[in-house]
């Protein structure tokens, strides 16, 4: 068993942790995982151009982050658990990272750094664009529809895809031959989402209230969704008995 005792089984609880270390001087090297910066305006996103840390080292991503750490948990299931690896913090790394790649505004342009640098007001508060598309929809929707109960809204979520208006996409959303092409495909699935939602009419100084919230809700509760989805179906390859499951590249 990778979690430790006290969360009983539940990866959510740990899921956070990443963002806790990632100051700490021994995980600062993980602080470039987290995110993708992409060329302004392009909207698009090159593995080679876009996955690299601020000092040109390739693969330090959260598309590549992604890859490693699946590679290493793959490393488990062949009885052959490498002892430079963490697997605990490999699987505490990759549910995380699942979710960065899915949030739009984690696959975002270069010079905004993502949105960071856009501040804005978010209805009566301070805030930037990229805390509105990490936080502050989901606050808002949480406090707006389910009585601030986080647990309420995942069930919603869940309802969705188990029999709601996305079972049908379930399927596609599973799609995976290889991780370095899913990867691909979901931070690509970002940086168009952040120019078609996040970024559009959306400039420093602005105030996002009503029209905002309503018509970008959707984009996140999907996104959301697709990542838990995919998460889910990456820790049952690595982790299932079927070798032709397997997502690694040999």
């Amino acid at each position: 068993m990778l979690l430790p005792e006290n969360v009983n089984g539940d990866l959510s609880a740990l899921s956070v942790w990443p963002d806790q270390v990632r100051h700490w001087y021994k995980y600062r090297w993980t602080s470039p995982l987290h995110f993708i910066d992409t060329p302004d305006q392009a909207c698009n996103f090159n593995y080679q151009r876009d996955c690299h840390d601020p000092h040109g080292v390739k693969g330090m991503c959260v598309a590549g982050a992604i890859q490693n750490f699946t590679n290493q948990l793959s490393h488990y299931r062949h009885g052959t658990s490498d002892r430079r690896y963490n697997m605990t913090e490999a699987l505490l790394f990759l549910a995380h990272f699942m979710g960065d790649i899915h949030q739009p505004l984690h696959v975002g342009f270069t010079s905004d750094e993502g949105g960071n640098t856009i501040d804005l007001r978010w209805f009566r508060h301070k805030s930037n664009l990229h805390h509105v598309w990490d936080r502050e929809i989901i606050l808002t929707a949480a406090a707006d529809y389910y009585g601030k109960d986080i647990d309420l809204l995942q069930e919603d979520i869940k309802g969705n895809f188990t029999d709601g208006i996305w079972s049908g996409d379930l399927a596609s959303w599973r799609e995976c031959s290889d991780i370095f092409s899913c990867v691909n495909k979901y931070a690509a699935e970002s940086i168009n989402m952040a120019c078609k939602w996040g970024y559009k009419d959306v400039k420093s100084g602005d105030t996002l209230s009503d029209d905002y919230f309503n018509s970008r809700l959707p984009i996140v509760m999907k996104r959301i969704a697709q990542g838990g989805v995919r998460l889910a179906m990456i820790l049952n390859r690595v982790f299932g008995d079927s070798k032709e499951d397997s997502l690694i590249a040999t």
